[in-house]
């Protein structure tokens, strides 16, 4: 109709397409310096020829192609899926309780999947739910720390920072203490590695038979939740003006809370718990390309594997050549961030909030 202003899609359309072009490239070049760089380093140029001959079917052969091919390449991809998947997680859940300080890590999400892992693994059920029993009892897990959490933060309809916060803090302590428990417990020193991977988180253990399980629960729950970005934002702008516009908030947001789970435990039982990489990428994304999740959502997957292979980088070279676990990089660097969002949070209001 006449008078009406024009939709600003098509601007905000080119702005999202060059913000992923840029990513793809620093994906791509980041992916190269993984493989490149390490204990032994590998000219970029015999990498390139390397992955160009496996995936050609011409696999090389020596011991450079098989750092590159069987131990670096698993490893990239893993970071690649798993810091895709725990950015989107982190995005969906900052709009679930409509606050940017909400993350897996810090909601106990990371957590609860970490402690159910740790208690199936410990106590001999690993191969229960036809080698399904880790990723089921993480999924499980994660679904229950987020429930908790929210359950606790909401009162009287309403939800603050501090409560969020509180909760969320109150909770890890709480599965922390169970997987320290289980430690004690833990019989077998193989169950004692296992038992500090998951409270630690990594990378080194990725093989090629066991991308296929978070690859499709990356594709598959983020497809979902690209497809909910209409009511994401909706429920974003506010939970009655939702309601108003026919959104049911509360099976809605059972639903999304759910989905988010299932891809935050499957993530968690292949990585272990890998804190604030769900806060910080949704944040930058957002400040890149705005609040509209049909943007957000593939800018912060793309974003979060960029940072999450970068962070195991700096994990496997810093200390070389000892390994620093993934977790601690992205702790040393998220913790700063979370207190600068807390502190400048226009929504915090106190402790209590």
């Amino acid at each position: 109709m006449a008078g009406e202003p024009a939709p600003p899609e098509p601007r905000v359309r080119l702005r999202t397409g060059a913000v992923l072009a840029v990513l793809a490239a620093a994906l791509a070049v980041s992916a190269i310096a993984g493989l490149a760089l390490g204990p032994v380093r590998i000219a970029p140029d015999r990498v390139l020829g390397i992955v160009v001959g496996g995936l050609s079917g011409n696999r090389p052969t020596g011991a450079f192609a098989s750092i590159v091919w069987d131990v670096r390449m698993p490893r990239i991809l893993l970071g690649a899926v798993v810091g895709a998947g725990l950015a989107v997680a982190g995005t969906v859940l900052q709009a679930l309780v409509r606050n940017q300080l909400a993350d897996p890590f810090l909601l106990g999400a990371s957590s609860g999947a970490s402690a159910g892992a740790v208690l199936v693994i410990v106590f001999g059920a690993a191969a229960a739910g036809f080698g399904m029993g880790v990723p089921l009892a993480a999924f499980v897990g994660s679904m229950a720390a987020l429930a908790a959490v929210y359950a606790m933060a909401r009162r009287g309809g309403t939800m603050t920072t501090g409560r969020l916060i509180l909760a969320g803090v109150a909770v890890q302590y709480i599965l922390s203490a169970f997987t320290s428990l289980v430690l004690v417990l833990a019989a077998h020193p193989d169950q004692i590695r296992s038992v500090l991977f998951w409270t630690l988180g990594g990378l080194g253990g990725a093989r090629w038979d066991e991308l296929a399980l978070p690859t499709v629960a990356l594709l598959v729950g983020g497809a979902l939740l690209l497809t909910l970005a209409r009511p994401l934002d909706l429920l974003l702008a506010g939970e009655e003006g939702a309601h108003t516009l026919g959104l049911d908030t509360g099976r809605f947001r059972a639903a999304v809370f759910v989905l988010t789970s299932l891809v935050i435990g499957v993530l968690v039982a292949c990585s272990g718990a890998i804190g604030f990489v769900g806060l910080m990428v949704p944040h930058a994304a957002r400040m890149v390309v705005g609040a509209g999740h049909r943007a957000l959502l593939p800018v912060a997957a793309l974003g979060g594997a960029v940072f999450l292979i970068l962070a195991d980088l700096i994990a496997r070279t810093a200390a070389a050549p000892e390994e620093i676990p993934v977790g601690v990089v992205t702790a040393l660097v998220g913790g700063p961030f979370f207190l600068w969002m807390l502190r400048r949070s226009s929504r915090t209001e106190g402790v209590t909030g």
